[in-house]
């Protein structure tokens, strides 16, 4: 059994401003929806629901494993699309968050799932600490009592089973779950909130969003840098394309310069070291191998440190073959292994003006960058 999350995306968010709503808006050069999902993702909740607007069930860009579903006129007709999306013998607990919270921590995140170890529901909060008036006409008409009053956030969370059943008897209308869950009798843990953790809604969110997210970023950068002679054959593997050539490079693997070039870069920013320590080339079982292997693995560290690759850069240095006929579909394939847009990776390729042994023609060099975000 998992916890799995669903994220609701489907508003408009007019008060936010902008031609576009606000979860596709930028911010700290991301959409707002790919950093609240990538919050998600890094607290390892499983599967991630994410509930759009009818007309934007294929907006782009979007992870390949996320479920999309239509949502509803209304928030809570949105979380029952995004309720039906789950499997209950699969599915113990569903933390339901809003897209516009693209900053939340991870430890508000894990403070409600270990609140659902014992509690059927569990929702963070802060404590309400500026005075709160009652007013009328433009002048305060009263005070309010603020003993005992917490601001809401997301995410909530619930037992699958008894949230389904609270939706299913809700007559809707509900500003969030916590008020359907208590509707239906359920008791809700408060657990701790945090001031990051701010929901965009009106233009000046927008500032104060991109100011917390610059100030967490972790920006990675490493480059690497690969050699292979050629040697007989009659193609060589570049950037994981089969070129024909009248010549094969050398080496342990596939010898596919570009790619083993793109790997060490990802490996350096992640200070790994290069792809001798992850497989000697004294290992025989790595003779001939695809050099995919080699990129998927440095991609999946990266991701289990937490990182995501934002781009990477290759250059391939030769005189012969000609790369530019190739570039677009080595960019293609290079983003499919690695999991990014096409746009977020460069293949392109210089020569030496025939000085050094690629002048001669005796082997191809590449050279990469890759920048890594956290």
């Amino acid at each position: 059994m998992t916890d799995a999350a669903i994220i609701v995306a489907a508003g408009r968010g007019t008060r936010a401003g902008g031609d576009i709503p606000k979860q596709w808006q930028p911010l700290a050069g991301r959409r707002v929806a790919d950093w609240t999902i990538d919050a998600i993702r890094a607290a390892g909740l499983s599967p991630v629901v994410i509930v759009l607007h009818p007309e934007e069930l294929d907006a782009p860009g979007l992870p390949a494993d996320l479920i999309r579903v239509a949502g509803g006129a209304t928030r809570d007709a949105s979380v029952r699309a995004g309720l039906a999306a789950l499997d209950p013998d699969r599915v113990e607990n569903v933390l339901i968050h809003d897209v516009a919270r693209p900053c939340v921590p991870v430890a508000v995140i894990e403070g409600v799932r270990r609140a659902l170890q014992t509690a059927e529901a569990a929702a963070p909060g802060l404590p309400v600490t500026d005075a709160l008036w009652v007013g009328a006409d433009g002048a305060v008409a009263g005070i309010q009592p603020r003993d005992g009053l917490f601001r809401a956030q997301t995410p909530q969370g619930f037992r699958l089973a008894p949230l389904l059943a609270a939706h299913a008897a809700h007559p809707g209308g509900a500003a969030d779950d916590v008020e359907v869950a208590r509707h239906a009798g359920l008791s809700v843990t408060i657990t701790p909130g945090h001031e990051d953790n701010l929901k965009i809604t009106h233009p000046g969110d927008f500032t104060r969003a991109e100011k917390i997210l610059r100030g967490q970023m972790d920006i990675r950068m490493g480059n690497g840098f690969d050699v292979h002679a050629f040697e007989e054959g009659d193609h060589v593997w570049l950037c994981g394309v089969k070129v024909a050539h009248d010549k094969a490079l050398k080496g342990h693997s596939d010898a596919d310069v570009g790619m083993h070039a793109v790997t060490d870069a990802i490996y350096g920013a992640l200070a790994e070291g290069d792809i001798g320590r992850h497989f000697p080339p004294s290992d025989p079982q790595w003779k001939g191998a695809a050099s995919h292997i080699f990129l998927r693995h440095a991609v999946q560290l990266a991701a289990e440190k937490g990182f995501r690759i934002s781009n990477v850069d290759c250059t391939l240095i030769c005189e012969r073959p000609k790369i530019g006929p190739h570039a677009a579909a080595m960019q293609q394939v290079m983003a499919e292994i690695m999991g990014m847009e096409v746009a977020r990776v460069s293949v392109k390729a210089t020569t030496s003006e025939r000085l050094g042994f690629t002048g001669r023609e005796e082997g191809i060099a590449a050279i990469a960058t890759a920048v890594l975000i956290a």
